[in-house]
């Protein structure tokens, strides 16, 4: 695959964790893990969704070493969040041998959460972006449909259309245009996304998040149409000494995207650090 000049000059290079975790790496620093947002599948994205990727993590490769992680391929039936964590941090600790930063978006969010409160050792500061402490209501609805449907050979994208904008009616436009490109997006390994919305399904750490040892960011979209504010409050007020920030007028995917997220990540993650 031919590299773009913005991969080349990040150094990005891809590989696997222990477990077969696929991961995409960029620039130069202190190694930051990034937990994926949910995807269809279990791998590194390919084409225009892999340039995306770079260009959206390029500036806070910038400044760390950036590993763009995704869950292991193969997940079993019956996998839980306790299971995908525990896989997380025997790679993290394989991989790296000492704590690491991580940063988790929306079901990286979830991830990154589990891991936090299961393996503190595993994680020295934590970003929680777009994501909570439990899925809200119509995010769960949205994704189970959507599992089941992919892994029953259906057209299934369409159901993760009210997740994506807080209005109805925009909701129900991009749910036909997401019933159209369904047959190009279509999950290689359906099993694989059907494991994990059913361990996410299950993933509640409302009477847990005291548990959580390390430093927390919490943000959230004011527009988020899969998580409410409450949600993204009652994460940050659970875990001691964390910090919460809401960005006005902002959408689930807006939140990495918005002009300020990579600076106040750096900010979080480097506060303390020598000459900064």
């Amino acid at each position: 695959m031919r590299k773009s000049p913005l991969a080349t000059e990040l150094g990005v290079t891809s590989g696997a964790l222990r477990h077969g975790m696929p991961y995409l790496a960029m620039g130069a620093g202190r190694p930051l893990v990034f937990l994926r947002w949910f995807t269809p599948d279990h791998a590194n994205p390919r084409g225009w969704m892999r340039e995306s990727e770079i260009k959206l993590l390029a500036p806070l490769a910038r400044h760390f070493r950036v590993y763009a992680v995704n869950r292991a391929p193969g997940m079993a039936e019956g996998t839980t969040m306790t299971d995908i964590a525990a896989e997380h941090a025997d790679a993290l600790q394989a991989e790296f041998g000492e704590p690491v930063d991580v940063l988790g978006v929306s079901s990286g969010g979830s991830v990154a959460l589990q891991l936090a409160a299961d393996h503190p050792d595993a994680v020295r500061r934590l970003v929680v972006a777009s994501s909570g402490y439990r899925l809200d209501p119509l995010a769960k609805e949205s994704q189970i449909r959507y599992g089941e449907a992919a892994f029953a050979g259906r057209r299934a994208l369409h159901h993760m259309a009210s997740t994506t904008v807080s209005s109805p009616l925009l909701a129900r436009v991009a749910g036909a245009a997401m019933w159209l490109i369904d047959p190009l997006a279509r999950p290689k390994n359906p099993a694989d996304t059907l494991a994990f919305v059913r361990a996410e399904d299950d993933f509640d750490l409302s009477g847990r998040l005291g548990e959580i040892t390390a430093p927390t960011l919490v943000i959230g979209g004011e527009r988020d149409a899969a998580y409410s504010t409450e949600n993204f409050r009652y994460t940050a007020h659970g875990i001691p000494g964390s910090r919460l920030l809401i960005y006005p007028g902002t959408s689930h995917m807006g939140v990495p995207k918005h002009p300020h997220f990579a600076a106040d990540v750096t900010e979080f993650l480097t506060a303390g650090d020598p000459l900064t």
